[in-house]
């Protein structure tokens, strides 16, 4: 009897637990109910700092001298929680990321500090780590895929979920929750620095691989997000990739009708396709007002229109530059309220202005009301994250994971991919190693490691060099050449600093001197040409500027084709680059020429069989390649009053967007409709038989285009609404449909509504935006 007596009372004293304890420590409870119960226990100082973030004053407040967590230290700066930390994976003495942590200290770094946020706060809320995840986390030891721009070369929507599943569970592992990534701006002006770090220049073929990174990024969030995902940021909202000049920041000089139709769709598909939980504002105005004050964009569109139910983070610094760039309030504090006010949640990646707002809220500045909608919005990703269940990370998992080869296998799949073939005059590749006894690898980018913007170290890379005498091995004589320099400075920094010096012309006379020497006694030259990470990347500041004016070939690359050219050896060119380039002398001078923007870890590789024909290059251009920077705007979906010509010059761009060339041949039947009238509101399907009429097996990407050819305003002259990539064997054929939906044909009509106008509507199909690649069928709207 006394053991039943104390069994019962057991039993009362857990069942009184379970009755105190709080319904925001409820995992059972739902994640509305939770935030609504933790808000209501938070006082004011512990609502403002989950505003909060902070990164490079680290040193001051999460650190000590040795870089290791100082729970003292937190303790005095923050007593009462806070919002985020950013980027963990970098070392506390690093220049912006040049000195990174591998994934057990990381791992270490993350979970001591979530240890004093949970269990020495008093609501024990948990901080959230964001990094960077542009085309991988920028960390020691993590897989580095292709940059942005090459990964939408490849026009595969399941490729790019699978990269950004593998670059999640990276960054998770390590103790990471947030990424700022996916970069969906549209790029129309290839002198912006930071083209490289989007998916091109247009809105269909960004939202398609926006929606499958996100996707990637973030899982099925139905139940939240395991722990194998990470929350997806959106970035920049917007206007950001068609900056004045070519300037980075610079003002969206765009109406709403453009803003709408060209830089808002891969925003929109990511949230409603993907259910994207974050976005990031752009620093650039629009007809005078920023992105981080706009409540047209940020409140308007964003969250009454689309419904968006996440949170908005700031870009890094862009709050104070309300106030100290664009000059639109008296103060730093008052700049704080506006971005505050027009809905930006969390102030990124220090603590600047937002340390004000608990001060506005007790003056009367700022309603609660506001402050605890925000505040809402953060706790309830924190809870979707699992954090207040699963706050740490297991340190051993998270060295395991880093050393995963089936990522690296992903990172070659999509390095064979990205590669596009731009000229192969008379089949010279594939080349034959049967008849090369010599192949001279010659140029600035032929044994650089070039892995774009926003990278670190991986656990190797594989150069241009390396990666085609890993390939040859003893069957041919390999011999290297510098040829000429972009700038001075070789070693990995480039990117971070500020200034670079350009390398010196009589230097580089004597490399091309010393190229010509080596490329002599060769069979076949492989010229690696392009740009730098110096030369093209982010300008920060005015002190660290990335835009170019020119699409030259930068520095003495020209010299050094012409003189290589008149060896009379074939000439094979290898582009590494993150924009468009000016290429008229490649043209004329090269054999082949192979766009490889920067191709990530496995790029030497991926290069190399190419180059021999292990693989069959299928990559398509996303963007438009200018003959000149004059040229510029030069984006193919222009309007019908554009592009009419210069004196003695044609406005036919260099290389069409969706160009690519294959080693195989292919044919693209002529389109038919399975309805050639229509409804407003019904769907249509657009049938076409691919063939592949060469020798060998390859991939062709089919792209679907349509022009709108009567309408209340004037409309492009072609807007791609859908791909296939289709994978033939040699003389194998397959019919393939396109869908043709509803909002595939609408627009933003006269009083600036989206509809469906009816009347003619003109579907091309072929592969490249090209006229003369596009055979036409007009389906009829009514």
């Amino acid at each position: 009897m006394k053991n039943y007596f104390f069994l019962a009372l057991n039993l009362l004293l857990i069942f009184e637990v379970a009755a105190q304890k709080p319904i925001y420590k409820d995992a059972s409870k739902p994640v509305d109910e939770r935030v609504k119960d933790l808000l209501s226990q938070m006082t004011l100082e512990e609502k403002a700092v989950q505003i909060l973030c902070t990164w490079q004053k680290r040193n001051d407040f999460l650190f000590d001298a040795n870089g290791k967590v100082d729970v003292a230290k937190i303790k005095a700066a923050f007593p009462h929680g806070l919002g985020q930390v950013a980027r963990p994976s970098e070392n506390h003495n690093g220049p912006l990321g040049g000195v990174s942590r591998n994934a057990r200290d990381m791992a270490e770094i993350t979970n001591g500090i979530q240890q004093y946020f949970v269990n020495q706060t008093r609501l024990g809320i948990p901080v959230v780590f964001h990094e960077e995840a542009l085309h991988g986390l920028p960390a020691k030891d993590a897989t580095s895929f292709p940059q942005a721009i090459g990964l939408a070369s490849t026009f595969d929507e399941d490729l790019a979920q699978r990269i950004f599943t593998a670059v999640a569970l990276e960054v998770r592992s390590r103790g990471g929750h947030q990424v700022l990534a996916p970069v969906v701006d549209i790029a129309r002006d290839p002198r912006w620095g930071r083209f490289e770090e989007t998916f091109g220049e247009d809105p269909y073929l960004a939202s398609r691989i926006g929606v499958a990174a996100t996707k990637g990024f973030q899982g099925d969030i139905s139940k939240g997000i395991d722990n194998q995902h990470v929350i997806a940021t959106l970035k920049h909202i917007t206007g950001h990739g068609q900056p004045e000049g070519g300037n980075n920041i610079a003002p969206a000089n765009a109406g709403e009708r453009q803003i709408r139709e060209m830089f808002l769709p891969p925003f929109f598909a990511a949230i409603k396709e993907a259910n994207a939980l974050s976005v990031m504002a752009s620093y650039n105005e629009i007809d005078g007002v920023p992105s981080h004050a706009s409540e047209f964009l940020l409140k308007k569109i964003l969250k009454d229109e689309w419904g968006f139910k996440g949170f908005i983070i700031s870009d890094y610094n862009a709050i104070i530059e309300l106030h100290s760039r664009h000059k639109l309030t008296q103060t730093p504090e008052e700049a704080a309220l506006l971005a505050f006010k027009s809905g930006v949640d969390i102030e990124a990646p220090d603590i600047t202005v937002y340390n004000s707002l608990k001060t506005a809220v007790e003056t009367g500045k700022l309603p609660i009301s506001i402050l605890d909608e925000a505040v809402s919005r953060i706790l309830k990703s924190k809870f979707m994250l699992g954090l207040f269940e699963n706050p740490y990370v297991d340190v051993n998992l998270a060295e395991r994971i880093s050393k995963d080869e089936s990522h690296s296998k992903i990172a070659k799949e999509a390095a064979d991919k990205a590669i596009v073939l731009l000229q192969n005059n008379n089949n010279f590749l594939p080349l034959d190693a049967s008849k090369i006894k010599k192949i001279a690898i010659i140029g600035p980018n032929a044994d650089r490691e070039q892995l774009g913007g926003y990278s670190d170290v991986p656990k190797y890379v594989v150069t241009l060099r390396e990666g085609i005498q890993n390939k040859v091995g003893s069957k041919m004589q390999v011999v290297y050449a510098e040829g000429c320099r972009l700038i001075e400075e070789k070693d990995s920094e480039r990117w971070y600093r500020d200034v670079n010096t350009p390398s010196k012309a009589a230097e580089d006379k004597i490399r091309i001197k010393e190229a010509i020497k080596i490329a002599k006694t060769a069979d076949v030259i492989v010229l690696a040409l392009g740009s730098d990470e110096a030369l093209n990347r982010e300008g920060w500041a005015e002190n660290h500027l990335g835009d170019r004016a020119s699409l030259e070939l930068f520095g003495m690359q020209n010299e050094l084709i012409n003189a290589l050219k008149a060896l009379n050896k074939p000439i094979i060119v290898t582009l590494f680059n993150g924009a468009p380039l000016a290429i008229q002398n490649l043209q004329e001078k090269a054999a082949s020429i192979l766009e490889c923007w920067y191709l990530g870890q496995e790029g030497g590789n991926a290069v190399a069989d190419v180059l021999f024909g292990d693989v069959n290059p299928s990559g398509k251009l996303p963007c438009t390649f200018p003959s000149s920077a004059g040229q510029i705007p030069a984006f193919y979906n222009y309007k019908p009053t554009a592009r009419r010509g210069y004196h003695f010059e044609e406005a036919r761009p260099l290389y069409p967007f969706g160009f690519g060339l294959s080693y195989t041949n292919f044919d693209i039947s002529a389109p038919v409709l399975d309805k050639n009238t229509i409804k407003i509101g019904e769907s249509a399907k657009v049938n076409v038989t691919v063939s592949n009429t060469g020798k060998v097996n390859g991939e062709e990407v089919v792209q679907l285009y349509v022009r709108d050819l009567v309408a209340s305003v004037s409309r492009p002259v072609k807007e791609l609404k859908g791909f296939v990539r289709v994978s033939l064997k040699a003389g194998e054929s397959k019919t393939i449909s396109l869908d043709i939906t509803p909002e595939k044909l609408m627009m933003w009509d006269i009083n600036m509504k989206n509809v469906i106008e009816p009347g003619d509507f003109e579907i091309m199909v072929g592969n490249s935006s090209d006229d003369k690649a596009l055979k036409k069928v007009v389906l009829k709207v009514n």
